[in-house]
Parts: structure tokens; sequence; C-alpha cells
């Protein structure tokens, strides 16, 4: 694999949210995977433990009850994912008119917005034809393959 490529790919995985990426090619496989920065703290510190084994009360901590998540509500209509890892952009030049706005009508293969990866941009197509009911991502946003993008019903 080009070094370049590497290269782009490290930064690509860098930048983004995405803790890992594999990449099979005729040439070879590689793996890249993301680590915690050094001298990072532990994402939950650890409580002092009382006497008789019992762990102290953490202040301000939530109950356990509580920190359990809400699941998110359930969308109606055809979800258009994301089909790369990249940046997400509504339109095909800064200023210019998004190419799918909430309330507009689309057609199987018509261009919903644009993801750039490795500096290549990439016109994503509407996979079903309706109405796009929500944008569920922010222009200019880093996106991750098969994230949610657009609702169409």
């Amino acid at each position: 694999m080009d070094l370049r490529k590497l290269k782009t790919l490290i930064d690509l995985v860098s930048e983004s949210n995405i803790s890992e990426l594999e990449i099979t090619e005729a040439d070879g496989k590689v793996r890249i995977v993301k680590s915690e920065p050094h001298g990072a703290a532990p994402a939950f510190p650890s409580a002092p433990v009382a006497a008789l084994g019992t762990p102290a009360p953490i202040a301000g901590a939530v109950p356990a009850a509580a920190a359990v998540p809400t699941p998110p509500p359930v969308e109606t209509g055809h979800v258009v994912k994301s089909p790369m890892v990249g940046t997400f952009y509504r339109a095909s030049s800064p200023g210019a008119k998004p190419l799918a706005e909430v309330g507009q009508a689309v057609k199987e293969g018509e261009p919903l917005c644009i993801i750039e990866a490795m500096k290549i941009m990439n016109e994503i197509e509407a996979d079903h034809s309706g109405t796009v009911t929500r944008v569920l991502v922010e222009n200019g946003q880093a996106v991750e393959f098969g994230q949610p993008l657009f609702i169409i019903e």
C-alpha cells in the first residue's frame, strides 16, 4: 500500500470518531486502531472502598437505575445511511443551495448530499423515492459508515 494513502487513512481515523479501521487490498491488509492518549484519565474513576468492602458513594453520583439510557425514538420512513466514512456536505460548493432540503420530493437516484473521503467528493444518491422529512447530520460534520443521514417518507 502506498505510504501517502496509509498516512491519509491514519489522519482520517485520528480526526474521526471511529476507533478502528481495517482495509484489505490485493497487495496487503492494514488495520489502524486508535488508542487513548497517554496520561488519559479512565472514564470512570474508581471509588474508595469502605472497611467492610462496600464501595463508598461518590459525591454527586447518579443512582444506577437513573443511569440507564433511554432508547432513541424510533424513526418512521426510509433511512438513508452513509456508505462510507468522511465529511458530510449538503451542497456541492460553499454557499450553494443544498442538494436536498426538508419537504423536498426526491426520486431514486437523485443526489442528496456529498461525502468527502480522502479528498474525493462522492455524491450520495437517494436509494428510495419520497419526501425528505429530516436531515440528521449537520453540514461539515464527520460521518461514520452506516450512520443515518436522511429520513425519506
